[in-house]
């Protein structure tokens, strides 16, 4: 899981696109009370319990992984430091609108280019220091330095200073930005002692959990922290991380009873584990999708005929039910679904029409097959999804040449290179960084290089506009523009699928993320 990144003022330095794929939802936009397991988020039978063990069998952990926040990356670390830290906001994971977490308020200017917030004083590390404005400072400023290395750097590349003003936190941005607390939900962004600069790796945070013992890509351990400054998390009295990359070993270990929750789980293998006793299966809808992309400005995908031909031709129903095995969302051809402050509605939905696709492919005035290169690097069951696109684009008389590539290589030579490829894309915290990643003209990962100075126009006044009404209207336009004259074809947006023991309580669905947004192992507990 990587956080998110782009060329305006996203993009951190050192970052390709392949490592920044399992990343989904990298910012944490999570805070709030658990429900119970499999019910909606704040619905809840029963007061949590406390006490117990709590052993997870995580996918996305090596050897090469360090403590440093700032170099976080993939599933068991977002984990980890969701345990032992604290970052200054947190999300609602109904909403995912900004909340107080270390910052307790926050107040932009008009023009949304200077923001003040207030800090608690009330919390200590869990080394008994207490927790100042100098530490909250000297942490934004170590990710914000450019040899820093920190996966947070292209995030707080748009922040012109950090001060003190008062005892409170004064951030001055090159340029007015609405979602910036829900920027400094960045899981590397977690406050340390001093900012961490003297000891990055020492897991000295304010969270609910105490670092006991962690090796690298095998298994980390945490205590309760008894002097938690919040009393709604924490519910057990002890966490240990296990990490199996290994889907096989995963299951097997959540079905012996080795351990209470396990992630990643593939579609496939659902029904066998349906069958396992005192499991559940559990479902968070995401914000990342799968995807066909056709470069707008190389023949002959630069007419707009074309383009409509093949996104009138895919039949979206078919690859959620058969390469996704349901568990998923269809897609609307712009790269943002409900899972989305704001996101537009009433937009009509485009349904497979092989006589409108067969129309639109006629007036394109192009003839001629149609190479579409994939590959199961691009995301699990890519090739598939390419054969079933190719059968459904036969029926409007679309011939779909499919020629599967190398797995190596693939983010290099194929995507963003190539003219027709397959392709992932995790989720973003907001559509601002949605679109600034990727559908920006200057954007360095604009992969369906879409330029519309327009569009961009809009883009950079929504970023600025706290009035979130204009702002909503403003998205919804956007993704019009990019639904009827993009490159994007979206078939679908996938859930994350995860399983957890009976036992297990308090799972909160948290909109458009995975393992509740990291947050998993302070939320849950057991009912035994």
């Amino acid at each position: 899981m990587r956080d998110f990144t782009s060329n305006s003022g996203l993009l951190g330095a050192g970052i390709n696109r392949r490592g920044f794929l399992g990343g989904t939802t990298a910012l944490g936009l999570a805070a709030g009370l658990g429900g119970n397991l499999l019910l909606p988020t704040g619905a809840r039978a029963q007061e949590p319990k406390r006490g117990g063990h709590l052993k997870m069998g995580l996918k996305g952990g090596a050897a090469t992984d360090t403590l440093d926040p700032a170099t976080y990356s993939a599933s068991v670390l977002f984990v980890v430091g969701h345990l032992w830290g604290d970052t200054l906001v947190e999300s609602d994971p109904k909403t995912g609108a900004a909340l107080p977490s270390i910052a307790s308020s926050w107040e932009p200017s008009a023009d949304a280019s200077v923001w003040t917030f207030k800090i608690r004083s009330d919390i200590a590390f869990h080394d008994g220091s207490k927790m100042t404005v100098a530490d909250v400072i000297a942490t934004l400023k170590r990710h914000s330095d450019a040899n820093s290395k920190s996966g947070a750097l292209g995030l707080m590349s748009s922040i012109k200073s950090i001060e003190d003003k008062g005892g409170d936190l004064v951030l001055t941005l090159t340029e007015g930005n609405a979602d910036l607390p829900l920027m400094l939900t960045d899981y590397h962004l977690i406050i340390q002692p001093g900012g961490g600069v003297d000891n990055p790796t020492a897991a000295i945070g304010t969270g609910p959990y105490k670092l006991k013992s962690f090796e690298a890509g095998v298994r980390a351990t945490f205590e309760k922290n008894t002097e938690d400054w919040r009393s709604d998390r924490g519910y057990v009295d002890s966490v240990e991380i296990i990490v199996m990359n290994d889907a096989t070993a995963r299951i097997a270990a959540l079905s012996s009873g080795q351990v209470h929750f396990i992630n990643n789980i593939d579609p496939k293998t659902v029904p066998l584990l349906k069958r396992a006793p005192k499991v559940e299966i559990i479902r968070n809808a995401g914000k990342g999708f799968y995807s066909f992309l056709m470069h707008c400005d190389t023949a002959p995908f630069d007419n707009n005929d074309l383009r409509r031909a093949l996104k009138y031709s895919i039949d979206r129903q078919e690859i959620l039910d058969r390469v996704l095995g349901g568990y998923g969302t269809i897609g609307n051809d712009y790269p943002v679904n409900g899972a989305y402050a704001l996101a537009p509605e009433g937009i009509e939905q485009r349904a497979y029409d092989p006589d409108k696709a067969a129309f639109h492919f006629k007036k394109s005035g192009h003839d001629r097959p149609i190479l579409l290169r994939t590959s199961d690097a691009a995301f699990a069951g890519a090739v598939d999804a390419a054969v079933l696109y190719q059968e459904s684009a036969k029926k409007a008389g679309i011939d779909i040449q499919v020629q599967r590539e190398p797995e190596d290589g693939y983010w290099t030579n194929v995507w963003n290179v190539q003219p027709f490829c397959a392709s992932y894309w995790g989720g973003r915290p907001t559509q601002d960084s949605r679109y600034s990643t990727s559908y920006l003209s200057t954007a360095e990962w604009n992969d369906t290089h879409f330029k519309r100075e327009d569009f961009d126009k809009m883009l950079l006044q929504a970023r600025s506009e706290l009035d979130e009404t204009k702002r909503r209207e403003m998205y919804h336009t956007m993704a019009v523009m990019v639904r009827d004259e993009g490159g994007l074809i979206l078939p679908v947006f996938n859930d994350y699928i995860m399983a957890a023991s009976t036992s297990l309580k308090g799972f909160v669905e948290d909109i458009g993320n995975d393992m509740s947004n990291g947050y998993i192992g302070s939320r849950v507990w057991f009912d035994a």
